[in-house]
């Protein structure tokens, strides 16, 4: 089976999923959780990644990242390279934890960021782990919401400032845009792909194809890297 098409430029963002391998649970403990979150926060400091969302489940977890440096593969390796190794040196085991590679989703951000970060926080909702999404501990919407101090390493200014100017408002609103979908049939923006690689408009992947993929090799690498 060939592997996902992988395309990395600066200030690119995408949505990162990672599941456990044979769907079994990659997270068994607060500690877990708590361990995964400081590989995000490591992340940021050594590589520059720009956390915007993320919410972990029992066995994969979902990330909304930016990458000014053009680098999602090294930020990856490090977060599902470091937390495996934690994982089995605390188990006793050895071998794979996650299903393969992570899949990112290459992501036009204006367009679909708000969507995006809807879908993610209302994940424990979907499956009813809860019946709604702020009183889930291991997501990002209690700090959008403003019910708990937001960390250093996540950045929530990006999709906040899309609803007011002023944090108090934008929170208040940003909390009434993802709860309004509770109880309601909603598609999930990622049914919109294009080629299982990116989420945008045409335009969008039009440039895409243009900038980082027309007549180059598979394994070419420069500002705009290519992984097959």
């Amino acid at each position: 089976m060939a592997r996902q098409l992988r395309i990395e430029y600066p200030d690119a963002y995408y949505h990162v999923t990672a599941r456990g391998n044979e769907r079994k649970e990659i997270f068994k403990s607060e500690k877990d959780r708590e361990k995964f979150l400081s590989y995000l926060e490591s992340a940021v400091k050594r590589y520059g990644a720009v956390i915007h969302v993320w919410c972990l489940m029992s066995n994969h977890y979902h990330l909304l990242v930016e990458t000014p440096s053009g680098n999602l593969s090294q930020i990856m390796q490090h977060i599902n390279g470091a937390y495996t190794n934690y994982f089995n040196t605390k188990r006793k085991r050895s071998g794979h934890l996650f299903q393969g590679r992570y899949k990112g989703i290459l992501v036009e951000a204006d367009e679909y960021a708000l969507e995006l970060s809807r879908y993610i926080h209302l994940n424990p909702v979907r499956i009813s782990i809860v019946s709604e999404p702020g009183v889930y501990k291991w997501s990002s919407f209690q700090e959008y919401a403003g019910k708990k101090k937001t960390p250093d390493w996540l950045t929530t200014k990006f999709i906040l400032g899309y609803f007011d100017k002023s944090e108090p408002a934008a929170q208040n609103k940003y909390s009434q845009f993802v709860e309004e979908m509770i109880g309601k049939e909603h598609e999930s923006p990622l049914l919109q792909m294009v080629a299982s690689t990116m989420l945008g408009t045409p335009e969008f992947v039009a440039a895409i194809q243009e900038q980082h993929l027309d007549g180059k090799s598979p394994h070419y690498r420069n500002a705009g890297q290519i992984y097959l």
